[in-house]
């Protein structure tokens, strides 16, 4: 099996833990791509909840669900991912964030540290144990660069009777490149 460029690991890593009923997050919905991947994943039984600032972001994830048919598994919210509190009260199977700008859209529109950690730690009090979060971190641009290490130093202090924390990258790339962690929330024994 050949080694997977980023954005396909993440739909892998997904799409193996996902099943028909399950819930899910998109954090940062951008152009609707993780969307419509976790909307497909969770069967007609699921749901998925997909946050973004932008109204643009929303908008084309609203048009790609629906030619997609998928549009009715999902609950986009116009909002700030830290706010997921505010939305969802039902444990997560999955959640997802791409974090960055939205591709095509305003560069000067980021995610930022404090908010993208107020969203992640929201989202793992609401993982399921078993359940799975995978960050996407764009370390190539200044703000990215700080949210990155802020996230990292993070997830490195998780518990690890709690929580595995995955890093993948490639450190052969130029321009620092994107790169994942993922956090299983483990299954008490």
């Amino acid at each position: 099996m050949p080694i997977l460029n980023i954005l396909p690991f993440v739909h892998q890593m997904l799409g193996n833990h996902l099943k028909n009923g399950d819930t899910a997050l998109d954090g940062t919905a951008g152009n609707g791509c993780d969307t419509v991947f976790l909307a497909d994943a969770v069967g007609e039984k699921g749901k998925v909840w997909a946050f973004d600032i932008q109204h643009q972001a929303i908008e084309q994830t609203k048009v790609r669900l629906e030619s997609e048919n998928l549009l009715n598994r999902v609950q986009l919210v116009h909002d700030g991912h830290q706010h997921i509190n505010h939305y969802i009260r039902q444990g997560l199977d999955a959640a997802v964030f791409n974090f960055g700008w939205l591709p095509g859209g305003d560069k000067s529109i980021t995610t930022s540290s404090e908010s993208s950690l107020d969203a992640l730690n929201a989202v793992l009090a609401l993982l399921n144990p078993g359940g799975i979060a995978v960050a996407v971190l764009y370390p190539g641009h200044d703000a990215g660069r700080v949210e990155a290490r802020a996230i990292e130093s993070w997830a490195e202090g998780l518990p690890q009777q709690e929580f595995a924390v995955l890093k993948y990258c490639f450190v052969n790339r130029q321009n620092h490149p994107p790169y994942v962690l993922a956090i299983e929330k483990l299954r008490r024994k």
